[in-house]
């Protein structure tokens, strides 16, 4: 029996992992369903919070344990993590397969493989989706895990040949000597599935590559000439090997439900706001730009599951309309108190109308960086929240609900906090020992970093060394009340190896919370630490 496992757990290794890359491969070039994602995305919505969540953060853990950039890597781990759960299954329904065949004393085990590939792609068949029609993706679908089947047979026959599997001259030696050598048998099919699997992955990840790289590009611009900063004249530069004051749109983090962003195209979309109004609406993208007065506000952004120290903060420059104007027109009931709000990757979220009512920031924003928003971070609408971490923050909207109910959002139902208010945190991002310099006749090293409280704004910026006394740090004027503020401290050095500390304060005095704790259910506390050798 184990040795049936083994057999049946190897081929169907090697025949799935040719599978998924011509499903790959097939999936860039005409748009078919990739089976590995989508099984994966239908998982993560219904297993239980806590299981997702304990996924998440053990994926990130790894990769800080590992040294490895979570802002970078993170979505490449998911990915690979749903390729492997598919193959890792389909592995085991292989080796279940031989083993159920060898009980059977199958005689026709070809067959029996059509009908096994049968079974495996009908379920499959209800969580795919895909860029083309549901029909023509399903009869792909159908026959290529048909194929993998009929396969799956074939190689049972050739491992473990029966008089129904030979020819009638050769029937009498079948007792005696096996039709083929099982080793090499394994070889050439080795060698065959490497061959689909290597070319399969290597075209397929270079249209990926291709088509992240077009996605991410951003979309038409709505404003000309280069942004204008308001601190540029700030007398406080930013220490060498301080993270960049303004993010990049390609190099803003990016988290979100799917295995891949969800691409949605203007033509085909259209806002609903229903519910408790006076005057329902469907609006184009076009109308919300023409309709309501844009405004623009610099934001950071950050997200709940990053630690003291992430790299899943950003900001950019977002623009769009208060959520209190298009409100205004579609004429919220009294009654009301929240939004609903869907979006096309099936997250939702419910936001307090009574929230809106005291902001006027709350921007439904349609724009980054002067220009649309790119389609992998929301395009075309999403909603802006100051004050909240990312999961409050639906982008992809395909829906808003006026209503009295408030319904759990999709992250609050997995046990996150329902506020989701980002927590005071500053971070040392260099200690720069190749900028030595002199500052009234003391030989100082410059160590920098961030420091962010929402829109609660930085009141100071504290640093030690080695435990020693807490120095002020300079402070940088912020792009605005709603970003991140970076601050400069000239250290007067000494040699050896010393441990860097860091702390803030709100624009209220408000101390940052220094006791350490997890992200979980409501963002990561505690001091940021940096270890240099000078």
């Amino acid at each position: 029996m184990f040795k049936k496992l083994a057999f049946g757990g190897l081929v169907g290794l090697l025949l799935t992992a040719a599978l998924t890359a011509v499903h790959f491969l097939a999936s860039q070039l005409i748009g078919t369903s990739f089976i590995p994602y989508d099984f994966f995305n239908w998982m993560t919505r219904i297993l239980p919070g806590n299981l997702i969540t304990f996924g998440i953060d053990l994926m990130i853990d790894t990769m800080r344990t590992l040294g490895l950039s979570v802002v970078d890597l993170a979505k490449t781990g998911e990915r690979g993590s749903a390729v492997l759960q598919f193959i890792g299954l389909i592995v085991v329904v292989g080796a279940v397969i031989f083993v159920i065949w060898d009980r059977l004393k199958l005689q026709r085990p070809r067959i029996a493989g059509l009908i096994v590939g049968a079974i495996v792609a009908l379920p499959l068949l209800t969580v795919s989706h895909s860029e083309i029609s549901p029909l023509l993706n399903g009869l792909w679908l159908l026959g290529s895990f048909l194929v993998w089947g009929w396969f799956l047979g074939v190689a049972y026959g050739r491992l473990y040949p029966t008089e129904t599997e030979v020819e009638p001259e050769a029937a009498v030696a079948v007792n005696n000597v096996q039709v083929m050598d099982r080793r090499r048998f394994l070889v050439q099919l080795g060698a065959s599935t490497a061959v689909l699997t290597v070319a399969g992955t290597g075209i397929g990840a270079t249209l990926a590559r291709a088509e992240r790289a077009r996605i991410s590009a951003g979309g038409t611009s709505i404003a000309s000439g280069n942004i204008v900063f308001p601190n540029a004249n700030d007398p406080v530069i930013p220490v060498p090997g301080t993270r960049l004051e303004y993010t990049p749109v390609s190099e803003h983090y990016q988290v979100f439900l799917q295995t891949e962003p969800t691409l949605i195209n203007e033509e085909d979309w259209q806002l609903p706001i229903t519910g408790m109004v006076d005057n329902p609406r469907m609006f184009t993208l076009q109308q919300f730009r023409d309709e309501f007065e844009s405004f623009d506000q610099f934001v950071t952004l950050t997200c709940i599951s990053g630690r003291v120290g992430t790299g899943l903060i950003s900001t950019t420059k977002w623009t769009g309309a208060s959520a209190q104007d298009v409100l205004e027109a579609v004429g919220v009931q009294p009654d009301a108190k929240y939004l609903f709000i869907t979006s096309g990757d099936g997250f939702y979220e419910t936001v307090d109308l009574e929230l809106i009512r005291n902001d006027r920031r709350i921007m439904f924003c349609y724009a980054w960086d002067d220009k649309l928003l790119p389609k992998d971070h929301g395009f075309p609408l999403r909603i802006w929240i100051p004050d909240r971490y990312g999961m409050k923050q639906p982008k992809w909207i395909t829906g808003i609900e006026v209503t009295d109910v408030d319904h759990p959002g999709y992250w609050v139902e997995r046990n996150w906090d329902k506020v989701a208010r980002v927590k005071a945190t500053s971070v040392i991002d260099t200690v720069a020992v190749d900028n030595m310099g002199l500052v009234n006749g003391t030989e100082v090293i410059p160590v920098g970093g961030i420091a962010y409280a929402g829109a609660r704004g930085i009141g100071s910026v504290e640093v030690r060394v080695d435990g020693g006394d807490w120095q002020p740090a300079q402070l940088r004027s912020p792009l605005s009340e709603t970003t991140w503020v970076i601050w400069r401290y000239e250290w007067p050095f000494t040699e050896g190896d010393h441990l860097f500390e860091v702390r803030c304060t709100e624009a209220d005095g408000t101390p940052q919370i220094e006791e350490t704790t997890d992200n979980r259910p409501d963002g990561a506390a505690g001091i940021h630490s940096y270890e240099a050798s000078v």
